[in-house]
């Protein structure tokens, strides 16, 4: 499945060049493996072999998947969750900084699960968050306000967002595909694997097939957008995750009040 969006000479990724970041393309991939039933080691390294990808970030990545410089060389790390024996990983061919680790909201509402993290990548010229978020639908977009705040310039939100239904974001674009990426039965299928990006660019987005997994991997070709657009989209973006983040914290405090009360 393939879903092109805008049209042009193919440029990829050259670590090397520095000063022209605006016309090449960075090749990125987000899959969710499964953990432990699904995508091992050896199925991630034949998609590797198969696109290429400048970078590419797992979620319910297990121990295992250490081994995979091993098979196709490259750079690879692994933040575990707390609690789970599955976590978040990057990889890349090229050399890329350790990522920072970055903890997000969590209910305090009876039932509540471990806490989530969003991994922090800077490459080239791009801060790529790769998230795995919670389940509930008003937590998971309080996690994306926050890991927006926290983002600085050029910007991508990748991962499993477990979102059901429209995401927006201020100052943040969807770019992924728009195919449902999970299929948990045959009867039903969900968009759940989602790219949203502030002064990024989108050049091709596909869905690719979906391997042992039970959610597909997702294919961006992402530029930097021009600086003109930049400019003219940071300062209001900005203000407006600031006052909307202030909303939902606030609600988020007064219903964790009432919870509270309530168990009392």
């Amino acid at each position: 499945m393939t879903d092109d969006c805008a049209a042009g000479q193919q440029v990829f990724f050259d670590p090397e060049a520095v000063h022209d970041r605006a016309g090449q393309r960075l090749r990125i991939v987000s899959w969710n493996l499964l953990r432990l039933v699904g995508a091992g080691v050896e199925d991630v390294a034949r998609l590797i072999r198969q696109h290429r990808p400048d970078l590419l970030v797992m979620q319910e990545a297990t121990k295992e998947l250490a081994a995979l410089p091993g098979l196709v060389g490259g750079h690879f790390y692994r933040e575990p969750l707390h609690g789970r024996v599955y976590g978040l990983a990057v990889w890349s061919p090229h050399p890329i900084p350790r990522p920072k680790i970055l903890p997000l909201p969590v209910s305090t509402m009876p039932g509540r699960v471990p806490p989530r993290l969003a991994q922090i990548i800077r490459f080239g010229g791009v801060s790529f968050a790769n998230v795995h978020l919670s389940h509930g639908q008003f937590l998971n977009r309080w996690q994306l306000l926050h890991i927006a705040r926290s983002l600085e310039g050029p910007a991508a939100i990748i991962g499993d967002y477990n979102a059901v239904g429209p995401v927006k974001l201020p100052g943040f674009k969807d770019l992924g595909p728009r195919q449902s990426t999970h299929s948990p039965t045959n009867v039903i299928s969900f968009r759940l694997d989602r790219c949203m990006g502030r002064e990024v660019q989108c050049a091709t987005k596909r869905v690719l097939q979906r391997g042992p997994s039970d959610h597909h991997p997702i294919l961006l070709e992402l530029r930097l957008a021009t600086s003109e657009n930049a400019a003219a989209e940071r300062p209001r973006s900005h203000s407006f995750i600031q006052r909307r983040a202030k909303r939902l914290i606030g609600r988020v405090s007064r219903l964790s009040a009432h919870a509270e009360r309530r168990r009392a």
